[in-house]
Order: structure tokens, then sequence, then C-alpha cells
């Protein structure tokens, strides 16, 4: 079995740091006379007080961690941190149970989006800014894990990223605390960007900051139930679409960017995957709404763009409700719901990664049908690709949709229709946040789910967020054998 110190000395930082980030929204509410900061404040203290605790019981001089502590670490983090961000939602003026309190948290740490909160318009500005906070945080720490962790994990083929950054990434960047400091500050720098943005499309400034904390960590939560649709503007709606596509490429390039390498970005390959599917599906989907539901071209077009970048990217903004649009789009969408932005992003879903070592698998096979005796090598940005990749990739795929498939079944015993069953984990599995249909499509919500099928959707969203095996691993009898 792992030795539990090391992984329970660092989550006990990570736990004290969600401590001092639940003061700041205490000294917003506090500042405008809003009782909830007291609820804010014993959160802090029962928070603070147990992650103190587990640094100062764990304390030991080599903190090292192997595989299976890491496995160990990176699950047990998102757990036990939304176990302790529910606190506010659970006593706040808000009336959720704590499943559903757990649910808003994990949604917002994974940078899912999928919410059970109603009446965002006129709620207090406390728990606005801490599901903003939870999304914005939880961002940069999957990054930083897709970066620095997952690549040495083996996880679906997240391996070929450290391939991809062996002989230059990590030159540049050699340990991961520089990696995350240099992230950290790009994703600060597109976020003050990005609010400026929303604020000159018309938004106040507190909506702006909350927004662009959505946009960028690709997370979706709104402080208005209409979402983006609140505010009708041009360029809101650019703005919106230029972030959260920044938010769904991959960090590392923009490491790259930084020493002077911007092409690679262009000729990465799943980034041009990404353009070329966003592009195609919103040229279909405005020639549709133009033909069928008489949309202006223009108009047709940039909110198909915006509503498309927003379910791969994961983000899960609506400008329009798209469910309405008619059988092309609706189906469109459901099928784009697990693709995901790229590996390395804070996208969630399969990934661009994925599709494109599936497409050149794909290539080799049927060539190799044609000539049995030949060798054809299987390419990623024009290197070969591990022979280990490939494997991890299609493994990583099954299992996906036997999740997908698994939980949909789950939720479809709990007495939900199809469309929200399958919508419903797909959205949660694949960090989208909104789903399809009535109940939980673009203007809908979770809120009206049953407890049980709210704690299974939780799983999804931790599952998907952490790459299925980061997960998966850890229910296995191999996994804590001595």
């Amino acid at each position: 079995m792992p030795d539990p110190r090391p992984i329970l000395h660092i989550n006990g930082l990570f736990l004290t740091a969600l401590a001092v980030l639940m003061l700041i929204p205490a000294a917003v509410d506090l500042s405008i006379g809003n009782d909830d900061w007291l609820v804010f404040w014993a959160s802090a203290v029962v928070t603070g007080f147990s992650g103190i605790a587990l640094v100062l019981a764990n304390r030991r001089p080599n903190m090292a961690l192997d595989v299976k502590q890491a496995f160990l670490l990176t699950t047990v983090a998102w757990v036990l941190l939304s176990v302790f961000a529910a606190l506010p939602f659970k006593f706040a003026k808000v009336s959720l149970s704590y499943a559903g309190s757990f649910f808003e948290a994990a949604s917002g740490l994974t940078t899912t989006g999928s919410t059970v909160l109603v009446g965002l318009d006129t709620m207090a500005p406390g728990i606005l800014l801490w599901r903003g906070l939870l999304q914005y945080v939880g961002g940069i720490g999957i990054v930083v894990v897709a970066i620095a962790i997952l690549p040495f994990l083996r996880v679906g083929g997240m391996q070929l990223l450290r391939t991809e950054s062996s002989d230059r990434t990590d030159k540049l960047l050699p340990r991961a605390r520089e990696i995350s400091v240099a992230t950290g500050l790009i994703y600060f720098a597109l976020s003050v960007l990005c609010a400026f943005g929303y604020w000159f499309g018309g938004m106040s400034g507190f909506d702006a900051i909350i927004h662009s904390m959505a946009t960028i960590s690709t997370g979706g939560f709104s402080n208005s139930d209409a979402s983006i649709s609140k505010w009708p503007s041009e360029i809101v709606l650019w703005n919106g679409i230029i972030f959260m596509s920044l938010g769904g490429l991959p960090f590392t390039l923009y490491l790259r960017g930084l020493k002077g390498s911007w092409g690679e970005l262009w000729h990465d390959d799943q980034v041009r995957l990404f353009c070329g599917i966003v592009m195609a599906l919103s040229l279909a989907s405005a020639v549709w709404l133009a033909a069928q539901q008489g949309f202006a071209f223009w108009d047709g077009f940039q909110h198909s763009m915006f509503n498309i970048v927003s379910v791969i990217t994961t983000t899960g903004f609506m400008s329009k409700d798209y469910a309405l649009w008619g059988s092309f789009p609706v189906v469109m969408f459901a099928v784009i719901l697990s693709f995901g932005g790229c590996t390395g992003s804070t996208a969630g879903g399969i990934k661009m990664l994925r599709f494109v070592v599936l497409w050149e698998m794909l290539k080799s096979y049927i060539r190799q049908l044609v000539t049995p005796h030949g060798v054809f090598q299987q390419r990623f940005n024009g290197r070969p690709v591990p022979a280990d990749v490939p494997l991890s990739v299609v493994a990583f795929v099954a299992a996906y949709l036997l999740a997908l498939f698994g939980m949909t079944l789950i939720l479809s015993a709990y007495g939900l229709d199809p469309m929200t069953s399958y919508s419903a984990v797909a959205a949660c599995l694949g960090n989208v946040g909104p789903g399809l249909g009535a109940i939980v499509g673009p203007a809908g919500n979770f809120r009206s789910l049953p407890d049980g099928a709210i704690w299974v959707l939780s799983f999804a969203m931790i599952l998907g967020r952490l790459e299925l095996f980061t997960v998966l691993v850890l229910f296995t009898r191999h996994f804590w054998r001595a």
C-alpha cells in the first residue's frame, strides 16, 4: 500500500490554501452586509483547521512521490477539496442539500459548469464569486496536472505529450514548479484581457471578472440563469469565442511561444483539427439556421460558432438555446458533447490528441489492408508515435464509452428520459456543463434530479476531469498490493 503521509501532507496544504480562498467571498459579503460572510468564515475555519492538522501530523523529511502515490494524490485532492468547498453552498442562503452542494463544488473544481442553483441574477455576490474562484483554481490546477503529472503516469496516451515536450519544454522549464509558475502567469494574463473584453462589451466589472474566470478555465459558471444570452453584444460573443478557444488550446504551446516559437501553435496537429472542426460545424449550422430557421447568415454563424466553441472546449456558456434550433443542430451538439478541446488545456472530453492518434491508426490500418507487408509509421506533429500510445488511446476511448453508457443506464433507472440521462452523463463526464433536453439542456439545470443521480454525476465529473484511469486504477487490487 502506498505511504499515505506525503499525500495527506500535500492535501493539507491544498485545504489550507482553500481556506484562505474562502476569506475572499467572506470579505465581499461582509462589505455589503450579507450574513453569508459568517458561513464563509466558519467554513474557512473548519477547512483551515483540517488542513493545518494534516500538514502537521504528516510532516516527514522526504516528500518525494512514486507513481502510485501520484495516482492517489491526484484523485484524493479533487475529492477532498470538493468535500470542503461544498460547505459554503450547504450553509449559505441557497437551499441546497449536501449532495447538491458537493455537486456544485465538484462542478466548479472540475471546470464542468453544470449547476443546481437557480436565481443566479439575484444571488449574493459572495456565492457567485465562490463559484468563479473554484472553477478558476480548478482550471489552472488541471493544466498543471496535465502538463506535469499525467504524462508521467502514462494515462490514456498522455505520454505523447511528454514525448512532444521532452527535448523542448523540459529544457525550457525543467521543474514542475517552474512549469506551474509560467503557466499561471499566462493563465492570469489571458484572464485580465478576457475580463477587459467583457467589460468593454457591456458587462459590469464584477460580471466581467467572473465570466473571464469561467471563460479561461472553460468552466462556464455564469452570474445569470440566462448565461451569456443576457448580454446580447457582438463584442461579448466574439470575446467569448476567442478566449474560450485560447483556454481550449495546449498551454505548452504558449510556453514555447514565449521563446519565439509561435509558429508551432498553428502547425500542431490537434490545434489544426480543433480549428477545422469548429469552422466546418459552424458553417454547416449557419447554413441550416438560415435555410430552416430564418436566421440571417451572419447572425446564425456567430451564434453557431459561439455555442460550438463553448461545447467543444467544454465551457458550457449559451448565447441562444440551441436545443430549439431543430434536429440537425441538436444531433450535432449531442455528438460533440464528448469531443473536448486539446490535451494540455483546461478543456475536458476525449480531446483532440486522441482523435489525431485514432485517425493515424485508421489510415495505417487501411494501408495495411492494401499492402499487408508494408510498414506504415503513425505520426503526431511529424514525429513517430511511440508504440504504447495507440493502445493507451484505444483503452481510454473504450473506457470513456463504457463509463458513458453505464452511467446513462444508471440515470435511466432513476426514471429520467433517455435524452436527459445520456446528455447529463455526457455533459458531466466530458466536463461540458449543460446537456440537452428540457431538464438539463442549455436553458435548464440539474436541480430537479434526485440525489442519487446527483452523486452519480458528481463522480462522472471527477472521473472525466482526471482522465478516467487516474481514478479507475484505485479500484484495482493490483494497485493496493505492496
